[in-house]
Order: C-alpha cells, then structure tokens, then sequence
C-alpha cells in the first residue's frame, strides 16, 4: 500500500521587482489596475487559481509598494539585485522556497494583468510530480504561467541571469514541457511601454 498522499504543495511565485524602466520609471507592481495596484490582482489570480503559500518578489520602491499594496497574505522576498533583470528575481523567489514541503513554484509575471485565475488553474491542474515543467500557451506559443516542479528548481536558478530568467533551461527542455493552452480565457500582453498601459483599466 502506498503511503498517504498528500496534496501536492505548488506555490505561487510572483515576480514583482521591475522598476518600470520604460514606463518612466513607475514601478510595474503600483501600476493601477481597475482602481487597484497591479500586484493585488496578480496574488488574487495565484491564490485563486489555487496556489498557496503566494511568494511576492519586490525589488523597485519595494517599500513603496509594501506600504501602497495589501500584500498581507503573501510571503514577501526582497530582490536586492532587481536592476540585474528578471533572473534574479527568479532565483530570488526559488530560494524564498528553499527548505519547504513545496513541490512546484507557479511562476507569474506582474506585468500581465490578461492573465487571471483561469490560465492560473489550468497551469496548476498539469503537476504530475516534482519533475513536472508546464506552461501556458496562446495559440500553441509557451508563455506565462509556468510551473516548475521542485526538481529543477536548483538548475533553473543557476542558469537565471540577466533578463533570461528560465528562457535557455526551458529551452533546452522544449520536449519535457507539458504546454496548457490558454488563450481562451487568458491575454499574455505584458505592461513594457507606455502604450500598454491602454492595457490597464
């Protein structure tokens, strides 16, 4: 007989250091969206796509935003590096989960406000085990969510750097990733540009 099972552990990570270079500096994670700031609506959509614990990587004014933002039920890591690009944010939130009975880390980007709970769900629904990878897709190309099982997690942190965040390890594992299509429910615009933010309600 197998042990007990039990549910499987997939936290979600979300990547909120950005400083809003192009956007004249506005930090990405303040940016207003129907009448909140943006990183609210992207915790709502891990939590309520199923995610727990919610690990929120701040960077840019990331007092600013503590103090702005009801972040009260997340675990919040600071990434002190956050110029260096999305990398180290990535490996600051993986290293967030080191040491916890986490078995995936559901990565999103807080600059993509068209990606609800929905997409969210239907990434989280593809973990097998520990060595699952998965993304979502929009009309069959990979992009955000993607889950990463705990197994890869050391490998993906050593290959983060710059603004390639897990790109190349993802790369190199085209074969292994599980794709979820998304784009019926879920827009994988991001918020890079001024003329984004016709994005934000």
């Amino acid at each position: 007989m197998a042990h007990s099972q039990r549910i499987p552990v997939v936290a979600g990570v979300l990547l909120a250091a950005g400083g809003g270079r192009r956007l004249g500096g506005r930090p990405k994670a303040l940016l207003e969206h129907r009448g909140r700031p943006l990183v609210e609506h992207a915790v709502r959509a891990l939590r309520n796509g199923g995610c727990g614990p919610v690990h929120v990587v701040l960077g840019a004014a990331a007092e600013e935003v503590r103090t702005l933002a009801d972040l009260s039920a997340c675990e919040v890591a600071l990434n002190p590096s956050w110029e260096e690009g999305m990398g180290s944010s990535l490996r600051a939130g993986l290293d967030s989960l080191a040491g916890s009975h986490t078995d995936a880390a559901l990565v999103l980007l807080v600059d993509q406000p068209g990606i609800g709970a929905e997409a969210v769900a239907r990434v989280r629904s593809a973990f097998r085990s520990r060595a699952t990878l998965a993304a979502a897709a929009y009309d069959g190309e990979r992009g955000h969510p993607v889950l990463f099982g705990a197994d890869h997690w050391a490998d993906i942190s050593a290959g983060a750097i710059g603004d390639q965040g897990a790109r190349a390890y993802l790369r190199a594992h085209r074969d292994a990733i599980t794709l979820v299509e998304c784009s019926d429910v879920a827009q994988a615009h991001d918020i890079d540009t001024v003329e984004d933010l016709t994005h934000l309600e």
